[in-house]
C-alpha cells in the first residue's frame, strides 16, 4: 500500500522498509503493519490531538514529569510550544510504560523507538502467525473466562508493583495471541505514587474486567478485586505472588464523629489565623 504521509520520515531514516496493511484505527490512533528488514512489526501513527475522541484529561496529566520548568510553564498556558511539547509527553507516556512494565514481566509489545509521532512495537500475533484478535472478538467458554481473568489480575498487579496503572482497560485494549492477554494502549498510563486519582482509576481498570469476563463467568460479577489490590498496595503489602481473594473486610467500626468535628475546628482555627495574618501584613 501506499505508504503513510507520518510514516514517509521512518522509511526516509531506513527504520521501515515497507507498509503492508493497516491494522485498525481507533480512539487515538491508527496502527499499520510494516516490514522492518525481515522482521514484521507495527506502526502506531498518533492522531492529532484535535482528531482524537479520547481527551487528555488532567487527572491523566497529573504526575506527570517535563523536561524543565519553560515546557512546564508552555504546557500551562496552552501555547504552540506548549501544546506541542503536551503532545510529545502523551506519546513518551505510553514508550516509557512500554519499557517499564515489559522489564516487569508484564506482558505488553515490546517497543523499539517513538519517531515523529509514530511508535514502532512487536506485533502481537496468534498462533497461526496472524495479527492477535482484541479480547472483545474472542468467544470464551466459562473456564477460559477465568483463566483470562486471572492472568490479567496479575498482570494488573504486576503493573502496580512497578507503579504503573493503565487508567483505560478494558476488551478493547486487551489482544489475545497463543499465550493469552497481552495488554496495549498505555499512553494514557499514570505513575500510581503521585497521582491522586491513581485509587479510583486502578479500582475502574479492575471492574472493567469484572463486567466484561462475568458476561462468561457471572461468578466475577461482584467480586472485588480492585479495592483489595489498591488497599494492599496502599499497606505496602502488595507484591507479585499475593494470593486474592476478591473480598474486602468492611470495616463496621462506628464513625468517630467528634474526632471529625475537632480536625474540621482545628482547620477552621487555622484558616482564620492565615487570613488575619495576610491581612496584617
Amino acid at each position: 500500500m501506499k505508504t503513510p504521509k507520518r510514516i514517509q520520515p521512518l522509511v526516509e531514516e531506513g527504520l521501515v522498509d515497507d507498509v503492508i496493511r493497516q491494522l485498525m484505527s481507533g480512539k487515538e490512533a491508527t496502527v499499520y503493519v510494516v516490514r522492518c528488514g525481515e522482521e514484521i512489526r507495527c506502526a502506531k501513527v498518533y492522531k492529532e490531538a484535535n482528531q482524537r475522541s479520547f481527551r487528555q484529561a488532567s487527572s491523566y496529566q497529573e504526575g506527570r514529569k517535563v523536561k524543565n520548568s519553560r515546557q512546564a510553564r508552555a504546557m500551562e498556558k496552552g501555547t504552540r510550544y506548549g501544546r506541542k511539547m503536551q503532545e510529545e509527553a502523551w506519546q513518551n507516556a505510553e514508550v516509557d510504560a512500554l519499557y517499564r512494565l515489559a522489564a516487569a514481566g508484564v506482558r505488553v509489545p515490546k517497543p523499539y523507538i517513538c519517531f515523529e509521532g509514530v511508535l514502532l512495537m512487536d506485533l502481537v500475533t496468534d498462533a497461526a502467525g496472524n495479527a492477535a484478535p482484541r479480547l472483545n472478538d474472542v468467544e470464551l467458554t466459562p473456564e477460559q473466562a477465568l483463566n483470562y481473568h486471572a492472568q490479567l489480575l496479575h498482570q494488573v498487579v504486576l503493573m502496580l508493583c512497578a507503579g504503573v496503572i493503565h487508567g483505560d482497560l478494558s476488551e478493547f485494549n486487551i489482544l489475545v495471541d497463543s499465550d493469552g492477554p497481552v495488554i496495549i494502549d498505555l499512553p494514557q498510563a499514570i505513575d500510581a505514587a503521585s497521582n491522586t486519582e491513581a485509587g479510583p482509576m486502578l479500582e475502574r481498570d479492575v471492574a472493567n474486567l469484572a463486567t466484561y469476563f462475568s458476561q462468561f463467568a457471572p461468578q466475577l460479577a461482584h467480586t472485588q478485586y480492585g479495592k483489595e489490590i489498591w488497599a494492599l498496595y496502599v499497606a505496602g503489602l502488595l507484591i507479585p505472588e499475593t494470593a486474592l481473594t476478591g473480598k474486602v473486610a468492611v470495616d463496621k467500626r462506628p464513625a468517630n464523629v467528634g474526632a471529625v468535628l475537632h480536625e474540621i475546628q482545628l482547620a477552621r482555627k487555622e484558616e482564620e489565623e492565615r487570613t488575619r495574618y495576610q491581612q496584617e501584613i
